[in-house]
């Protein structure tokens, strides 16, 4: 049986990883990315360069896309040269990114029109997981749109299904929310910690293994003792998905003052220019409000 044919489109930080991995199950890919110098990695493993996203949709089967902002996914979708000017009769369209639920809605409907599938599946596991394929994959599509695509899926890591379209934007934000309240933690603690004079890996070693263990504890803690700012997840995407997190509550009536408070906590962060950082240098943020001298930019 012929192997479906693949796009991807959005070869940053985890988008590459996944490429990669699509590429070296045996899958034909066709890319695009819109610095052409980052598909270098994935185009010498033997994946086929498009000049635009209308070129992709026409030489594939699936069309996978792991872009930054709801604004690049809109774009991506429904611009002049976009996926849907150049799609055809089955088609899938996959769109990895963290975005508006309701972007994901418009897309399932577009696609729907063009006798095409659409499915959001926005992941977790930051670059680790896209380099280890160990990514936590939300799922919202048809039910048949998701069993066409689990062989993918497992490709990538493990995926869920979460229900029809858009909600596996809403599990995402979920997830998002989660990690704000986490992220603050572990970075208050590691503040703490070498305010207290702790040996830090110790108090980590120590706490981890108990009902404070988190991923974001096993993952990040170890790169801010080393002070390493280096972005898995950026803070610039993650302000962006605490704002959709929000905004979405609003619709719902709901109060979040957690997160609207880290998000202030990381804006500040954009404020002095380091929204390119990975998420763990809210650290950074927690100092200078503490005024405390412990943590330090590189």
């Amino acid at each position: 049986m012929k192997k479906e044919s693949l796009g991807f489109i959005g070869l940053g930080v985890m988008g590459h990883s996944m490429c990669t991995h699509l590429l070296d199950a045996g899958y034909p890919v066709h890319v695009f990315n819109r610095t052409k110098s980052k598909a270098e990695g994935v185009l010498a493993k033997g994946a086929v360069w498009e000049d635009s996203p209308a070129r992709v949709a026409k030489a594939v089967d699936i069309v996978f896309t792991m872009l930054g902002f709801p604004q690049d996914v809109e774009q991506v979708y429904f611009g002049e040269n976009g996926l849907f000017s150049a799609s055809h009769a089955g088609e899938c369209f996959v769109d990895m990114t963290t975005t508006k639920p309701s972007l994901s809605l418009s897309i399932a409907k577009r696609a729907e029109e063009l006798g095409c599938q659409a499915c959001d599946a926005p992941v977790s596991g930051g670059d680790t997981g896209a380099k280890n394929a160990t990514l936590s994959i939300m799922v919202g599509a048809e039910r048949s749109v998701y069993e066409r695509l689990i062989p993918f899926f497992r490709i990538l890591g493990k995926a869920t299904y979460e229900g029809g379209p858009g909600t596996g934007q809403h599990t995402k934000m979920s997830n998002q929310i989660v990690i704000a309240g986490t992220m603050a933690g572990m970075c208050e603690a590691l503040l703490y910690a070498r305010k207290a004079g702790l040996d830090e890996q110790t108090m980590l070693d120590t706490i981890k293994t108990g009902a404070a263990g988190c991923w974001s504890l096993d993952n990040l803690a170890p790169r801010v003792i080393k002070g390493d700012y280096e972005p898995g997840f950026m803070i610039d995407h993650f302000v962006k998905d605490m704002g959709i997190a929000l905004e979405e509550s609003k619709k719902m009536g709901l109060c979040l003052p957690t997160l609207a408070l880290v998000q202030q906590l990381y804006i500040a962060l954009q404020g002095l220019n380091l929204g390119k950082l990975g998420t763990q240098a809210l650290v950074l943020a927690l100092d200078r409000v503490s005024g405390a001298g412990c943590f330090k930019e590189n």
